[in-house]
């Protein structure tokens, strides 16, 4: 087990330093640095039309990495209005972006705060109390959580950037997560690989109702403005509703996996408490136990999708045209595809308990393995 855990941990510390190479990469072609603000020069309070105020800073500021480490920078933030321009403070760290102009004059302008050391804070803490309440198998999840990262990030991001299909790799990364995940927290025996088995079939399904209800509801995944940004990003390369169906693959995954590990120990406990009862019994005990589960988690998806479409959800609920009725809202492609993701999941995700059920009951020994 030790050197099972030692292995996992090495093959993390080689992969880490190339994931931290790209990023400083992208950081020094696009000339973004942090800096610390030293001085507020000047502030004024401008009353817009509508009412709301804007706030313009020119600000000192005092390069803290790369080549701008110690020099001092001047923004001039009075001299145009930003609708989400924010407050600064002495000794507030911002991210600034660099520009040469075109009769070759420097540009600076401050994106926003750095957000990087309570992130990081936040992140040790959340990796502190998993470890501390979940020990070895909290350590193992967070090795899981830390692969998936690696996997979405070099594999099935930079793969779509290049133009290929976004389903199918999505499908090939997935596959590596699940096995990763469940594997690497649930150890190598007969309970994981049914789980594995029943995730991957739930998924499939999952996967063929998504791209059958987004050709029925004819969706192009040109709804949000980040396809948009996408589409001329890649000059055309990536395929948008491909990435849509992908999107839905992903977002399912996370949650069948949780239902169906458990589904699979309560079967394997329910052998172990009592070797007497037949097949059938193991199933309706164990089924009466996942779909109060179930309720729940169904409950949990279509919170996780409305979380994230909440400002959407406000959009369409001021009805304002053309959204004054039900039909028109639901009509719209943003919340058409909302709808699909949601219901598509959904079903994937409750057909997932008596499908890892059945595999469960039918592959589980009676004797503890």
């Amino acid at each position: 087990m030790r050197t099972k855990i030692l292995f996992l941990i090495s093959s993390l510390f080689l992969l880490l330093p190339t994931a931290l190479f790209a990023q400083n990469n992208q950081e020094q072609n696009e000339e973004i640095f942090k800096a610390r603000v030293v001085e507020i020069v000047e502030q004024k309070n401008v009353t817009r039309d509508d009412g709301s105020v804007s706030i313009q800073q020119k600000l000192k500021l005092k390069g803290l990495e790369g080549k701008w480490e110690d020099k001092e920078i001047i923004f001039d933030g009075t001299e145009f209005d930003v609708l989400s321009a924010s407050e600064y403070k002495i000794d507030d760290k911002v991210l600034v972006n660099y520009s040469v102009g075109p009769e070759g004059e420097e540009n600076f302008y401050v994106i926003g705060f750095s957000r990087t050391s309570p992130i990081y804070w936040l992140a040790f803490l959340f990796a502190l109390i998993v470890i501390a309440i979940g020990r070895l198998k909290g350590f193992r999840a967070l090795i899981v959580l830390l692969l998936t990262f690696l996997i979405i990030l070099k594999f099935i991001i930079p793969k779509i950037l290049t133009g290929s299909d976004p389903l199918l790799i999505t499908i090939i990364g997935s596959l590596f997560i699940l096995i990763l995940s469940v594997y690497i927290t649930e150890g190598l025996k007969r309970t994981s690989t049914i789980a594995i088995f029943s995730i991957l079939i739930s998924l499939i399904i999952t996967g063929l109702l998504s791209v059958w209800f987004s050709a029925i509801t004819k969706l192009t995944g040109f709804a949000s403005e980040e396809a948009m940004y996408l589409i001329g990003l890649s000059g055309g390369n990536i395929n948008i509703k491909g990435l849509l169906l992908a999107g839905i693959i992903i977002g399912a995954l996370g949650v069948l996996d949780d239902v169906i590990i458990s589904q699979v120990a309560l079967v394997k406990e329910l052998k172990i408490s009592n070797p007497e009862l037949t097949k059938s019994q193991i199933y309706n005990q164990a089924m009466r136990v996942g779909i109060s589960h179930l309720s729940s988690m169904v409950n949990t998806l279509f919170l996780a999708y409305a979380g994230a479409s909440l400002p959407l959800l406000i959009l369409f609920s001021a009805k304002q045209p053309p959204f004054l009725t039900f039909n028109q809202v639901i009509d719209n492609e943003m919340m058409a595809t909302e709808i699909v993701r949601t219901f598509t999941g959904s079903i994937g995700l409750v057909l997932a308990v008596p499908i890892a059920t059945f595999l469960a009951v039918q592959f589980i020994k009676k004797v503890k393995n």
